[in-house]
């Protein structure tokens, strides 16, 4: 596994400065963790999310997809592809970013994904996309369930509470060769539950 450059690791020390300075941030669970290739399956409330992520983990070493115009800007382009950020092109079936995703858990990464694909208002979790369930199943590796909780919008000196739940077992996210749209159905349905539960703090 090649171990993150200089850069990268100075620019998440700072990221975890800066973010535990402005939120009231509160960590559960984070022995769940696999220490190597696994995929955080989180619910997404802000655009503050992925680094939250990765400070909480307790990683160097993690990935993201991002929306690929966020790619544009040469300079923002180049610094998130540092920080594991690699693009997806919503809505048009994009597989490339699916061998992305496995190659980056296959590679040791912790790989966040959220589910929801997109940011929820009022902080209820939605129902998910099966591209989780599938990236999962092809990469053989852990998922682990996260939660992220605050009340109302998120400002300076907000409580956040992180939590990380227990690991599902790769045994658990096999599908079949026909890969059936049931199979991947209740794998995702597995996932969003274990999600909605730490929440929803059942």
């Amino acid at each position: 596994m090649k171990k993150p450059g200089i850069i990268y690791r100075g620019v998440i020390v700072l990221v975890r400065f800066f973010m535990k300075l402005w939120y009231n941030i509160k960590v559960e669970g984070r022995e769940n963790v696999p220490k190597e290739g696994c995929v955080l399956a989180s619910n997404h409330r802000t655009n503050a999310d992925p680094p939250l992520l990765a400070i909480c983990a307790g990683t160097y070493k993690y990935a993201f997809v991002a929306k690929e115009e966020l790619f544009k800007n040469r300079f923002f382009g180049w610094l998130i592809r540092k920080l594991g950020a690699f693009p997806v092109s919503r809505g048009k079936g994009d597989m490339k970013v699916i061998d992305d995703a496995v190659s980056k858990v296959n590679d040791g990464d912790k790989l966040i994904i959220f589910p929801e694909g997109t940011r929820s208002k009022d902080g209820k979790v939605g129902k998910g996309k099966s591209g989780v369930a599938y990236i999962a199943a092809k990469a053989g590796a852990p998922v682990v369930p996260v939660g992220i909780v605050f009340e109302g919008k998120l400002k300076f000196r907000r409580k956040i509470t992180v939590k990380f739940g227990k690991a599902i077992s790769p045994d658990e996210l096999k599908l079949s060769e026909e890969r059936s749209s049931s199979e991947l159905k209740a794998i995702k349905s597995r996932i969003m539950g274990d999600i909605t539960a730490l929440v929803e703090g059942e």
